[in-house]
């Protein structure tokens, strides 16, 4: 028996996408933990970002809504409860709830600011004194994922709206006088090819987590990964059951692990070496120790320990920390391999 539903649109498995480890683990590590921060994934053209990151959002169990909600509201979860469901359970008004697919919205670069946060109905506010709301892409996201291709051409205002949002979980939308807000907690994936140019330090620091990607070099490796993208163009569905199992498996990982989350600890002599870490590499402010001791409980909590270790530290610091460096345009090793360096020094 197929073990699949027929999809509008087949996606290709996670579980068959080949290397790019570093970013797999951090948007696995997100979906476990949204409050690190996102992911910014910067490599080369052609390497499976995009891939990847709708595999992963095709790849997660689907989320209890509430019906005809158009800010895909928890019915349980009062942090990501619409104005308007808190006072339907105040009012003790009943509703439906439905299961739908983790939100994959798509960002396009010529977006304009009433896009993504949505836009107010002035005149039928004034004539009718009726708020009236168009909700924008925020408002899709909400409980989902949000990826910004390219996101170094991106407008630096509305980039600022995006991790500004990303952050405080909520979109405040404001005009004349009349002000409407809606939970917008997403996990903020951006990617881009850093020959188009960085994104600003400031920006690039709100960010959670950094993986760098490469063009795989080796050829074996290479005819593997055509391979299994020309048997997935060809005969979609058998590719998919070929790695039901697999998905099936990490699925129920990832699952385990967000329920796992809240109870994993971190030894206070590892904190102390994560903070020691962060000061000798000069990374400014705290984001880089509380992004680090996140995603060193969700990498346990993957793991299905109960407790963080070095090795979970060692693991995950470098895409925490490796974007939070200072340049130094004289310098001849990257950010990485001088995060790495520290790291062995200070963690034995």
């Amino acid at each position: 028996m197929n073990k699949i539903k027929n999809q509008a649109r087949p996606v290709f498995p996670f579980t068959a996408i080949i290397g790019q480890e570093e970013m797999k683990l951090a948007l696995v590590l997100n979906v476990i933990d949204p409050k690190i921060g996102g992911v910014m994934i910067m490599g080369d053209r052609g390497t499976g970002k995009s891939t990847t990151i709708r595999a992963i959002a095709d790849l997660l169990p689907e989320i209890e809504v509430v019906s005809d909600d158009m800010f895909n509201s928890d019915a349980y979860d009062y942090d990501v409860m619409s104005d308007v469901v808190k006072q339907q359970i105040e009012n003790k008004v009943d509703f439906t709830t439905q299961f739908i697919k983790v939100p994959m919205v798509d960002l396009p670069l010529g977006a304009t600011e009433d896009r993504l946060c949505g836009t107010i109905d002035i005149e039928k506010a004034l004539n009718e004194g009726i708020k009236s709301f168009e909700p924008g892409l925020l408002a899709k996201a909400n409980r989902g994922i949000l990826y910004v291709d390219e996101v170094n051409l991106l407008d630096d205002h509305l980039v600022d709206i995006l991790l500004d949002s990303a952050a405080s979980g909520w979109n405040t939308v404001e005009r004349e006088g009349i002000s409407i807000r809606h939970p917008a907690r997403f996990v903020l994936v951006g990617s881009g090819n850093p020959e188009e140019g960085e994104l600003r330090p400031q920006l690039l620091d709100r960010f959670g987590m950094h993986a760098e990607i490469r063009t795989v070099k080796d050829p074996s490796l290479r005819v593997q990964i055509v391979e299994q993208r020309t048997k997935f163009d060809q005969d979609p569905y058998s590719c998919i059951n070929e790695f039901y199992d697999k998905q099936s498996a990490l699925k129920e990982s990832i699952v385990l692990a967000q329920k796992k989350l809240a109870n994993v600890v971190i030894d206070y002599d590892l904190k102390v070496k994560i903070s020691q870490i962060c000061g000798i590499l000069n990374v400014d402010g705290l984001r880089g120790d509380i992004v680090t001791n996140r995603a060193a409980k969700a990498f346990a909590a993957y793991q299905n320990k109960d407790e963080v270790d070095v090795d979970d530290i060692k693991t995950i610091i470098t895409l925490c920390l490796r974007h939070r460096l200072r340049k130094d345009p004289l310098d001849t090793i990257d950010s990485g391999t001088k995060v790495d360096k520290i790291v062995n020094e200070i963690l034995i």
